[in-house]
C-alpha cells in the first residue's frame, strides 16, 4: 500500500475514534443527570495530556517504536471505553459519577497520547521518504477530519447522541486501529539511545531544553494560553444548541434535532482549512497563522453568542466556518513548526510537550473554568424525556470570546520570531 495511503487511512481511525463521543458526550452527560460534571469529562483529557503524551513520547523515542506504542494504546483505549459504554447501559438512570468517571479516564489517558504518536509515525515516514512534511501532511491529515465527520454523522444518525453507544462506536473504532498498526511504516528509535545520559535526558526533559530559546518558550506559553479554548465548544455547543429545545420557536428545527450533524460543519471547514496551511506557514509564518487563529476563537464564540436554529441559524453555520481556521491554524501548524524546530531524536518528546501545553495543562483550565461561568448562568430543565441546560447562554459565549481577543492582542505584540524561522518558498 502506497506510505500516503497508510497514513491517511491511519489518521481516519485515529480522528473517528475521537468524533464518535468528542461533540456529542456532553449530550449523554446531561440526559443522565451530570449536566454540572460535563465539564470534568472533557478537563480529564486535558489532565491526562499534561504526563501521559510526554511519558509515552519518552518511551517511543528510546525502547518502543512508536507505530507498536499507538497500537497498544488504542487496544487500551478501546477496553476501557467499551467498558464505559458497559457500565453506562448497565446502570441506567443510576449512573454513578465515580464509576463512569474512572473508567471513561482510563480510556481518555491511553488515547490522547495517541494524537502525538500519530503525529510522530507520519512525520518520521514522510521524512523517511524524503517527502516535505509541509506539503504532505496536510493532505494525509484531511483523512482524520474526514473520520471524526463520518463518525460524527453516524453518531448522529444513528440516535447514539444522548445515549451510551457513542462509547462503543468509540472503542470498537480503537481496537481497528490497534489491528491496523501492524501495517504502518517502522519508526526506528535512534542508535545513540544506549549513551550514558544525565537523568533528566533520560525521564526525556530535555524537550523542554527548547524553553531556554526565547521564541520556543512564548510559543508554548501561548499554545498553553490558546489551548484554553479547544474544548469548550467540543463539551458545550451540543448542550447548547440542544437546549433550543425549549424554546416552542426553535424545537422542530434541525439543528436541535441534528445537533452532531450542524457541529460537523466545523470539521468540513477543518477539512478545507488543512490544505491552506502550507500556503500560509510558508507566505506569512508562524506568527500570523497563530494570530489568524487566535481571532478566529473570537469569531467562533461570539457568533454563538448572537445566533440561534431559527433565523440565526446563519451565525452558527458561520461559526463552524471559522472553526476550521481556529482548531487548524493552531494545532497543525504548531505541530508542524514543533517539528520543524526540533531535533529528529526528540521528535515525539518535543511533539509529547505541545500536545502538554495545549490540551493538557490548557485545555484542562479551560473546560474547568467554562463549566463554572456555564453552571453560574445557566439551570437544567426537563423536557419530555430529556434534560436540557437551558438560561444565559449568550454571556457565556461573549466571555470567552473576551479571553480570546485579550490572547490574541498579547501574542501580537509579545511574540516576535526570527525571519530564519519562517519556512521560504
Amino acid at each position: 500500500m502506497n506510505l500516503k495511503v497508510k497514513l491517511s487511512l491511519m489518521n481516519f481511525l485515529e480522528f473517528a475514534v475521537w468524533g464518535a463521543y468528542l461533540t456529542s458526550m456532553g449530550r449523554y452527560l446531561g440526559n443522565i443527570g451530570l449536566a454540572s460534571g460535563i465539564g470534568y469529562f472533557y478537563s480529564v483529557q486535558g489532565v491526562v495530556s499534561i504526563f501521559m503524551p510526554a511519558i509515552i513520547g519518552i518511551i517511543a523515542d528510546r525502547w518502543m517504536q512508536a507505530q507498536k506504542l499507538l497500537g497498544l494504546c488504542h487496544l487500551l483505549a478501546g477496553i476501557f471505553m467499551i467498558a464505559t459504554a458497559w457500565y453506562g447501559a448497565a446502570a441506567g438512570n443510576n449512573v454513578q459519577f465515580a464509576t463512569i468517571f474512572s473508567l471513561y479516564t482510563l480510556s481518555v489517558a491511553f488515547f490522547m497520547p495517541t494524537i502525538a504518536l500519530a503525529n510522530s509515525v507520519a512525520y518520521t515516514g514522510l521524512t523517511a521518504a524524503g517527502m516535505d512534511t509541509v506539503k504532505d501532511f496536510p493532505p494525509i491529515r484531511i483523512w482524520g477530519t474526514i473520520g471524526f465527520i463520518i463518525s460524527m454523522w453516524f453518531v448522529d444518525l444513528m440516535g447514539f447522541q444522548a445515549n451510551q453507544n457513542q462509547f462503543v462506536t468509540s472503542g470498537v473504532l480503537s481496537i481497528l486501529l490497534f489491528l491496523y498498526s501492524f501495517t504502518l511504516p517502522k519508526c526506528y528509535i535512534p542508535e545513540n539511545r544506549g549513551e550514558s545520559k544525565s537523568l533528566m535526558q533520560a525521564l526525556g526533559f530535555d524537550a523542554f531544553h527548547l524553553f531556554k530559546r526565547k521564541e520556543m518558550a512564548i510559543f508554548f506559553i501561548f499554545s498553553m494560553l490558546l489551548g484554553v479554548c479547544l474544548q469548550i465548544t467540543n463539551g458545550f455547543a451540543n448542550p447548547f444548541i440542544s437546549s433550543f429545545a425549549a424554546v416552542k420557536e426553535y424545537a422542530d428545527t434541525f439543528g436541535v434535532q441534528h445537533a452532531n450533524i450542524l457541529i460537523s460543519l466545523s470539521q468540513v471547514s477543518e477539512t478545507c482549512c488543512i490544505l491552506l496551511i502550507p500556503f500560509f506557514l510558508k507566505r506569512y509564518g508562524i506568527k500570523v497563522v497563530m494570530l489568524m487563529a487566535m481571532f478566529a476563537w473570537v469569531l467562533r464564540f461570539g457568533l454563538f453568542g448572537v445566533g440561534n436554529p431559527g433565523s440565526g441559524v446563519w451565525m452558527f453555520i458561520l461559526s463552524m466556518i471559522v472553526y476550521g481556521v481556529a482548531f487548524d491554524f493552531f494545532n497543525i501548524s504548531g505541530s508542524l513548526f514543533v517539528d520543524q524546530q526540533t531535533d529528529p531524536s526528540l521528535r515525539s518528546s518535543a511533539q509529547g510537550l505541545f500536545m502538554l501545553m495545549t490540551n493538557g495543562i490548557g485545555a484542562t483550565i479551560g473546560t474547568i473554568v467554562a463549566q463554572q461561568i456555564i453552571n453560574a448562568h445557566t439551570h437544567t430543565e426537563v423536557i419530555g424525556e430529556n434534560v436540557y441546560t437551558v438560561g444565559d447562554w449568550p454571556t457565556c459565549w461573549y466571555i470567552f470570546a473576551a479571553y480570546a481577543l485579550a490572547i490574541g492582542i498579547v501574542f501580537a505584540l509579545i511574540f516576535h520570531p526570527k525571519e530564519a524561522e519562517k519556512t521560504q518558498e
